[in-house]
């Protein structure tokens, strides 16, 4: 039996439940995603997107959290198994355009039945889902770069280079008389296994120049997917162990390791280097010229840049160095009267003296010189490579400035009748001092030690007439600049190929390379240029009788020039000089 309440009461109560009333008609309203409104259809996916997210973190907390246990269970289960059946066996209609007053719009979709939600929403059309776009190497960060495609095309390059051997060099044969190049999981872990590893006895150019430019070829790879100076060493290093394993039957030649690897590096840095300041030439994007140019200098960055898209395009930043190059070609004359034609290419990278150039990389600065001759038996004379890898700038009053540190050098010396080659470490300075207005001298000064070789090209086939062993060394290089009219160069070098580290460990060279050069400017960039070159070696070999060799070179050559100041560096201010 209900008590009967007085009139007053009455209207008491029915005043304090009419608020709470209205208070749970908008709790329900709001935590069930029903209203009144007339019902619109998403007309895409994305107004679907926009109708069923929450306008606002208040309206999330609203939607997601029930006043009470009750309110969420009113919302989110039917009052029956009945009403869940209908509910499920009758959705909402496909035509909600027929409702014209009041229908149920479902604004708030999170906390409706997911049977519902799944049989209303449309699903997205197929075309509408994107692969990510593959990242663009930045050079800065270092976002973009590949760990592991240079893991899949060095050993991918090495497999290529191995086919070709044997078949391009198939009778060559191994000391124990296996086929050179015929290599295979046999041979391979008998390498592995044994390490048993010895000097071999390949061709000069073949162990001092081919076996570097497969080394650069294989840190080309590595540093061209966005890897730095020492991590394109370590790929390179690493394919050149892979080769000594699996690319031959012989034994592994450590002399090949030696060279393979490090020379290959500075090699490869160098070319990296210029081919990258032939994509900046133009300034935008590369034309076909300057592309083909920059993969002449350097295949692999080539290959990566068109093989991966935009991924590694952007050209390296060299931070606009100071630089000096030239090209000649003219006629050399030998003093055994042999006459032949020859060309050479010189590039000085981040001359000393360039206001905010900075040396923080290795081969920030580096000298390269690469000179060929018309001669079948010889026809690569020298490749000469020194770079600072690690250093600082420095200055002595108004009109000198340099770098000093530790330097790293490649050299490849041929001169006809011997020959000589090094990978060495160095403490040096490269510099330039203004002698007078308009007169700049030039100059490079080193000493180091590396690992060597020396000698003449082997006579008979399977013979070595060349020498390896731990190689002490010193370079000086001056260059005298009079203003755009003509320079004068003086390069001196000197090595001495000892037995330490050598399997003759009683033999021992002294080499040593003079260099005279005038070049005069005649019009433009166009000059002439006179030469000369004189070579000695001294050899001593146990109780044979010491050898002694001479050289000398004259050439006339024509000379195209980088730039109409032989790349003499001006940082001071106009009324200072």
């Amino acid at each position: 039996m209900y008590q009967i309440e007085t009139d007053a009461s009455h209207r008491l109560t029915r005043c304090r439940v009419i608020p709470k009333m209205l208070a749970l008609a908008i709790i329900l309203t709001i935590s069930t995603g029903f209203d009144t409104s007339k019902a619109l259809p998403p007309a895409s996916q994305a107004d679907a997107s926009a109708t069923l997210q929450p306008a606002s973190l208040a309206d999330a907390a609203a939607t997601l959290q029930p006043t009470s246990q009750a309110d969420a269970a009113a919302t989110l289960q039917p009052t029956s198994q009945a009403d869940t059946a209908a509910t499920l066996r009758h959705p909402l209609p496909a035509d909600t355009s027929t409702t014209k007053a009041h229908a149920f719009n479902w604004r708030r979709d999170g906390n409706v039945n997911p049977l519902l939600i799944a049989a209303v929403q449309p699903k997205p059309a197929p075309s509408e889902f994107r692969v990510a776009p593959e990242p663009v190497h930045n050079w800065e960060t270092g976002e973009g770069k590949s760990y592991l495609i240079p893991a899949i095309e060095i050993p991918a390059f090495l497999i290529l280079l191995n086919i070709h051997d044997r078949f391009a060099f198939r009778e060559e044969r191994s000391e124990d008389g296996q086929r050179v190049y015929s290599s295979n999981l046999s041979t391979t872990w008998e390498h592995l296994k044994r390490q048993n590893w010895k000097h071999d006895r390949d061709p000069f150019n073949v162990n001092q120049f081919g076996h570097p430019y497969q080394g650069a070829t294989m840190y080309g790879v590595a540093r061209s997917t966005g890897l730095s100076f020492w991590e394109s060493a370590v790929y390179s290093n690493v394919g050149s162990f892979l080769w000594e394993m699996a690319g031959e039957t012989g034994h592994p030649s450590v002399n090949d390791m030696a060279t393979t690897g490090t020379s290959g590096s500075l090699l490869g840095e160098a070319l990296f280097r210029m081919s990258a300041l032939v994509l900046k030439d133009t300034g935008g994007k590369p034309d076909l010229w300057h592309e083909l140019g920059a993969a002449v200098l350097s295949p692999t960055t080539a290959f990566n840049r068109f093989a991966f898209g935009d991924r590694f395009k952007t050209v390296y930043p060299g931070n606009a160095p100071a630089t000096f190059w030239r090209f000649r070609f003219g006629a050399t004359l030998s003093g055994s009267s042999e006459q032949v034609a020859t060309a050479d290419f010189n590039i000085a990278y981040g001359l000393p003296g360039k206001i905010g150039y900075s040396y923080k990389r290795p081969l920030d600065y580096f000298d390269f010189q690469i000179t060929g001759l018309s001669s079948s038996g010889n026809p690569l004379s020298s490749v000469l490579l020194r770079g600072l890898l690690y250093g600082k700038p420095y200055q002595m009053g108004d009109d000198h400035r340099g770098i000093w540190g530790l330097y790293g050098s490649y050299d490849y010396i041929s001169p006809g009748a011997f020959r000589v080659s090094n990978t060495a470490l160095s403490l040096g300075t490269t510099g330039q001092y203004w002698v007078a207005p308009g007169v700049a001298l030039q100059g490079s000064l080193l000493g180091g030690a590396g690992f060597g070789a020396a000698g003449v090209s082997p006579t008979v086939e399977g013979e070595r007439d060349y020498h390896y062993g731990l190689t002490p060394q010193g370079i000086m290089a001056l260059r005298l600049l009079f203003g755009d009219r003509a320079v004068i160069e003086l390069v001196g070098r000197g090595y001495y190929v000892s037995g330490t580290g050598s399997d003759d460990s009683d033999g021992s060279e002294r080499l040593t390379r003079a260099v005279a050069n005038l070049n005069v400017r005649v019009t433009g960039r166009h000059g002439m240029g006179l030469q000369f070159v004189r070579s000695t070696r001294d050899a001593h070999y146990g109780q044979l009788p010491s050898r002694q060799t001479r050289d000398n070179t004259l050439s006339l050559v024509y000379t195209f020039l980088g730039d109409t100041r032989f790349g003499a560096v001006e940082w001071r201010n106009i009324g200072d000089r």
